[in-house]
């Protein structure tokens, strides 16, 4: 049994905007090209790029659910941030950080720890896991959440990087240690991915909306897609027939 591409996303900023694809080279080790280059810290943060960090370090969606609702296009050195709320913003992240700063301050909770600088790690995208990982997820899965919420939900709420349908719900729960070929490329399947809070925001509005958590719980878990690392490169297209080996 096997199943198909059926969307490409990376998220240049992390936390801040995704972005669809047709097609993505992979690198053995490495990341999804131009996914989670950058992070923004938060003024309690301690980050300073010279290493790995876990997400508690930035401003994120789980704590600033208008994130959510940020939308992001990647060209070379330049982002294209656009937002229901706010003006769309063009900016280098390396050298224009104040017009950032700025322009996301509105979206920011006034109790939370204020955005305070943007880093990266070079070679190295800023993933929630702790080595540099692909998200998978499954459309059989979406769809059982939304059915037990009774409503339509968007794919973005979880940031997933290659989504695939033709396959059971929760049948990627099933590939932990195993190896799964997608186009050209090998990924190893290394764990699931445990939800935050960013999942019950909007993200065409920003504003929490539905109980996702809720809804996972009723399966005992709080899990939704699993984290992959690439083995072997190569360049996968939508409609890419996903396979385990």
């Amino acid at each position: 049994m096997s199943g198909a591409v059926t969307s490409l996303w990376r998220h240049p900023i992390k936390s801040h905007g995704r972005e669809g694809l047709d097609h993505v080279t992979m690198t053995p080790g490495q990341t999804m090209p131009g996914d989670r280059v950058w992070a923004v810290a938060h003024e309690a943060s301690k980050a300073d790029g010279s290493e790995w960090v876990s997400c508690a370090n930035f401003s994120r969606g789980a704590k600033a659910p208008q994130l959510m609702a940020i939308w992001a296009k990647l060209e070379d050195d330049s982002v294209t941030l656009r937002h229901p709320d706010r003006p769309d913003l063009t900016f280098k992240p390396d050298t224009q950080q104040d017009a950032f700063l700025d322009w996301v301050k509105p979206l920011m909770p006034a109790d939370r720890a204020a955005s305070a600088r943007i880093i990266r790690v070079p070679g190295r995208g800023m993933t929630d896991s702790p080595f540099p990982s692909i998200s998978l997820c499954n459309m059989a899965s979406h769809r059982a959440v939304e059915q037990k919420l009774g409503c339509d939900l968007s794919i973005a709420r979880w940031r997933g990087n290659i989504w695939f349908d033709g396959l059971p719900l929760w049948e990627e729960f099933d590939w932990l240690g195993r190896n799964i070929r997608i186009g050209e490329a090998i990924f190893h399947i290394r764990e699931r991915i445990t939800r935050c809070l960013a999942t019950t925001a909007n993200p065409e509005t920003g504003k929490r909306d539905a109980d996702t958590l809720g809804a996972l719980s009723s399966w005992d878990h709080q899990d939704f897609g699993v984290y992959a690392e690439v083995l072997e490169g190569g360049t996968i297209r939508t409609g890419d027939e996903v396979q385990v080996l």
